[in-house]
């Protein structure tokens, strides 16, 4: 919408500014989700596609997990050998 309507205004920003209240939004709202499409389509500022930053969240994520399965097997760990200190100690 705004890229249709670029033509009738005097700027990019005019144009947000009168379509962000007609769809709901605020004008700031409205004018990340036009980079974010010219990012997408090839244009803008350079800055990360919805692609790359999925692909980039994929392994974050990833890791997030393999971190707490460390951790809980690092405490397993800790509590089973506590436990065999404990049964050696009490011979």
């Amino acid at each position: 919408m705004v890229l249709e309507s670029q033509g009738e205004y005097d700027s990019q920003w005019a144009t947000i500014c009168s379509i962000a209240p007609k769809i709901g939004c605020t004008p700031e709202t409205l004018r990340v989700w036009v980079r974010q499409h010219e990012r997408d389509t090839g244009g803008g500022d350079g800055g990360l596609t919805t692609a790359e930053r999925q692909r980039l969240k994929e392994p974050e994520r990833e890791n997030r997990e393999l971190r707490r399965s460390n951790d809980i097997l690092r405490q397993a760990s800790a509590y089973f050998a506590k436990a065999e200190f404990d049964r050696l100690w009490k011979k």
